[in-house]
């Protein structure tokens, strides 16, 4: 079985996505939780610079960001749907590209409650907008579907809300 036709076949009601207005609502919920004294369980980012980062990388899926590419045969491919519909969550200390890093080259924050409305208005446009004919290739995973996008945009949120514990 081809692994496009396998991830076609894990998009079953428990695989979360942001196509789907309950789990969108959970994710709205959960950035409402962060606060700026937000204490991270990994990494250096800060709550309000992960706050930042989400926004970035909504920011190139509407091609509103450039970002450059760090991907292989193997990140397209085996990792890609590993990534995307293993059912494990995504591990700490996952290296991002430097344009959207918040030490490198990511949006600095400037005001928390601006940057959260921010957040929440680029993750409910990604959720009707996001068409695969209109998004650019993903810096690691490389070209992907709008199923796909959709469901990388709610694991990239849930990694981040989950490493500052909401």
């Amino acid at each position: 079985m081809g692994l496009a036709r396998l991830a076609r076949t894990q998009q079953r009601d428990d695989v979360k996505t942001l196509a789907r207005p309950r789990d969108k609502a959970e994710l709205l919920l959960r950035v409402r939780k962060v606060r700026p004294e937000s204490q991270g369980r990994w990494g250096r980012m800060s709550a309000h610079q992960m706050i930042c980062h989400l926004c970035d990388s909504f920011r190139i899926v509407t091609g509103d960001r450039s970002v450059s590419f760090a991907s292989g045969v193997m990140q397209r491919t085996i990792v890609k749907w590993i990534a995307l519909y293993a059912p494990l969550p995504w591990p700490a200390g996952i290296p991002t590209v430097p344009e959207i890093d918040q030490e490198i080259g990511g949006t600095g924050p400037v005001d928390f409650a601006e940057d959260v409305a921010q957040l929440e208005a680029l993750l409910e446009s990604a959720a009707t907008r996001i068409s695969a004919a209109d998004c650019p290739a993903h810096p690691i995973f490389g070209r992907m579907s709008e199923t796909a996008w959709l469901r990388w945009a709610y694991l990239h949120v849930d990694h981040h809300l989950r490493q500052f514990g909401v």
